[in-house]
């Protein structure tokens, strides 16, 4: 199923690969769902399911030509380098932006989730009793989280290893966003963001012969955090493709329903109007974690002021969101039924 033929095909697959990694960054939109618009999903699933004991059997005999062939290699070669180059950037654009305008960056990712839980609704082909059900049951679950105490951001390891095998589920299943999972999971900004980026600097330092950060341990956390996290991304990928692609034959409504409820019901997670509440010890002074940021304790929601153009220019970029995902489907669509 090779379609990777000239070097421009190589080229556009890369220029692909970036925008599926962008798209994987941002929650509430699903990195399959490029995949699809662009018309390489089918073989990015089936190149993934040719990971399997077949491709171990061929790679530890020392058939690495084969391997290679085996799992499409070409393809997931170029398509992940343009993910890689992605991840690099878009996280330094992220780490900027929400810096400067960090409602409005949540503004625009409410309004993506908020089209995507629209669009999933229509992958549901029948909706009798029993996907009805699951929905209710993924609704139930998600309001639970959203009313709940957020969950913290965990640096934990095998945490972290859960969390990469959860990011990438919006790859192997379009409408899915990973970001989002984690966003919930309280790890976004710790994985996509604070991780990746310290990765970047580490390799320029590396570059340049400044061997410095050997000696911070935070950055050393942060290190270690990226690659246990890429881990499981690779875990992820290979379980997603083969497991999630079964489950969806036999119990496509069930999966999806269960899917959009619990979107549904966590959506409250990522309103954009919400004030961190920052931890204190008891003498009243504020809490640094172990990579030396100031620790959240919760959020609390609030109704917004209308009379601030603030919130007007939130609601803004809410809509963006909206288009952006709206845009991405109808494309999608196009293509799928084209």
């Amino acid at each position: 199923m090779n379609t990777i033929r000239t070097r421009t095909d190589r080229f556009l697959l890369l220029i692909k690969g970036i925008v599926m990694g962008a798209a994987n960054k941002v929650p509430g939109v699903s990195g399959g769902i490029v995949a699809l618009v662009a018309g390489f999903y089918e073989e990015l699933i089936y190149s993934l399911q040719k990971c399997n004991f077949k491709a171990l059997k061929l790679l530890f005999a020392g058939r690495f030509r084969s391997f290679y062939t085996y799992i499409n290699g070409v393809f997931l070669t170029w398509l992940f380098s343009g993910i890689i180059i992605s991840y690099f950037s878009i996280s330094l654009l992220l780490d900027y932006l929400i810096q400067l305008a960090e409602r409005y960056v949540w503004g625009g990712f409410f309004g993506m989730i908020l089209a995507s839980i629209y669009f999933i609704f229509f992958q549901i082909k029948n909706w009798r009793s029993e996907v009805r059900l699951s929905a209710a049951i993924g609704l139930i679950l998600g309001v639970l989280l959203s009313f709940s105490d957020p969950i913290p951001q965990n640096s934990n390891l095998w945490f972290v290893f859960f969390c990469g095998i959860i990011s990438v589920s919006g790859m192997a299943l379009p409408g899915l966003s990973g970001s989002y999972l984690l966003l919930l999971l309280g790890n976004y900004t710790l994985l996509l963001v604070d991780a990746v980026n310290n990765l970047y600097f580490v390799l320029a330092d590396l570059i340049s012969g400044d061997f410095s950060f050997l000696k911070d341990p935070a950055r050393l956390q942060l290190l270690a955090i990226i690659v246990i996290f890429s881990l499981g991304s690779v875990v992820g990928l290979i379980l997603f493709s083969n497991i999630l692609a079964y489950v969806l034959r036999k119990f496509h409504d069930h999966t999806i329903a269960g899917i959009l409820g619990f979107i549904a019901g966590a959506l409250g997670s990522v309103w954009p109007f919400k004030e961190k509440i920052f931890s204190r010890s008891p003498m009243g002074e504020l809490v640094y974690n172990k990579l030396g940021k100031l620790k959240i304790e919760k959020y609390e929601l609030y109704i917004p002021d209308f009379s601030d153009h603030t919130t007007w220019m939130t609601f803004l970029y809410v809509m963006v969101g909206i288009g952006i995902v709206t845009i991405l489907e109808l494309y999608g669509n196009k293509r799928k039924h084209g």
